[in-house]
């Protein structure tokens, strides 16, 4: 969408993703079902230091891609813990799934794109991690990257409505319930999967 170019919009998106996945995190860093025996490719030893906020500003500012990269990269993150449920996203893999999501997001979105050795060094990780980190989420997602327009305008539309609800009018209820019973998981709003491999979005 048009509207994600405008630098105070991106600004926005990053604050609300980042928002998001900080809550999501947090919640699944208490969550009981988390076996920290089963521990995942992209799960780190340690929390990372530098915040989601800031990592995911880091990204925007050098990775260059399209604005409808993070959009796409958001898609990818739902269906990747959509179809990997045993893996929850929290403190000590969000980073990890972050860089990895918007790096192969601008593989396939964007006519040009940096290689897998400039996205570790933007991620603060080893080229060897990236590329591993790249085929697992791949194979997380079944490969599965087709984004059909309907879903993209979806998306964009949630987040557009975040966004909103982010300063929500003085004593409007309904919109902020809203929000707080939206805030701790990510969004669902896959299209059937033939479509999908049907159609491809067009930026």
């Amino acid at each position: 969408m048009a509207e994600l170019d405008c630098p105070t919009v991106m600004n926005k998106l990053i604050a609300y993703l980042s928002s998001l996945l900080q809550r999501v995190a947090e919640s699944n860093d208490l969550n009981p079902e988390f076996h920290p025996q089963k521990i995942p490719a992209f799960h780190g030893l340690t929390r990372p230091t530098i915040s989601i906020q800031s990592y995911l500003q880091r990204i925007f500012k050098y990775a260059n891609c399209s604005p409808s990269c993070y959009v796409v990269a958001y898609v990818y993150l739902d269906r990747f813990t959509e179809q990997q449920p045993t893996i929850f996203i929290n403190s000590f893999n969000v980073h990890r799934l972050l860089i990895t999501s918007v790096m192969i997001a601008a593989k396939f979105m964007d006519d040009m794109n940096y290689n897998n050795a400039y996205y570790a060094k933007v991620g603060g990780i080893s080229v060897t991690e990236m590329n591993f980190l790249e085929v697992d989420f791949l194979f997380g997602l079944g490969f599965q990257l087709n984004v059909n327009p309907t879903t993209f305008h979806n998306y964009c539309s949630y987040l557009q409505n975040e966004l909103f609800l982010l300063h929500p009018p003085l004593n409007t209820e309904e919109s902020s319930s809203s929000y707080k019973s939206r805030s701790t998981k990510l969004l669902h709003y896959e299209d059937d999967q033939q479509q999908q491999q049907q159609e491809v979005i067009a930026v």
